[in-house]
C-alpha cells in the first residue's frame, strides 16, 4: 500500500515536471523568438538588453550595454522597459528569460528575443563592476 501511494507521489511530480517544460517550450514560441549568440550580438545595438540575473551577479560581469532588471523584480519595474523597441533578455540559462518573455508578452510587448543559452556561454564583450 505505501508502496503504491509513493510510486504515485512520484509520477505525478514527474508528469508535473514534464507538463511544466511543454508549457515553457510552447510558450517559447508563442511570445518572443531565441536568438544563437551571433544574431543576439548582431541586433543588441538596436535593442534594450535586460539582464535578468540578481545584481551580485550582474556586477560580476555582464553583457557590454545591459541593464539589470532582476526577474525578481520585474512585475513592478517592466515599466522601465520601452515596448516600442525590440527586448534582448538574457540569463544564466534561459528559464528567467522565458519568464520575462511572458510577462512581458502579457503586457503588450511585441518584439521580444532572449539570448539561447543565456550568460553561460556567451563569448562577447563583457562588463564588470569594479569594487
Amino acid at each position: 500500500m505505501l508502496n503504491t501511494i509513493l510510486t504515485v507521489i512520484v509520477v505525478a511530480f514527474l508528469l508535473y515536471i514534464v507538463g511544466q517544460q511543454v508549457y515553457f517550450m510552447i510558450q517559447r514560441k508563442r511570445v518572443g523568438t531565441q536568438l544563437e549568440e551571433e544574431d543576439f550580438n548582431a541586433g543588441m545595438r538596436k535593442a534594450q538588453i535586460i539582464d535578468l540575473r540578481e545584481a551580485k551577479y550582474f556586477d560580476s560581469g555582464h553583457i557590454l550595454g545591459a541593464r539589470n532588471i532582476p526577474y525578481s523584480q520585474m512585475k513592478q519595474r517592466y515599466n522601465e522597459i520601452r515596448p516600442d523597441l525590440p527586448v534582448y533578455l538574457y540569463d544564466q540559462g534561459r528559464t528567467l528569460s522565458t519568464r520575462a518573455a511572458i510577462l512581458l508578452h502579457r503586457k503588450g510587448y511585441k518584439q521580444i528575443f532572449w539570448l539561447k543559452r543565456g550568460y553561460q556561454s556567451w563569448d562577447g564583450k563583457t562588463k564588470r563592476k569594479k569594487y
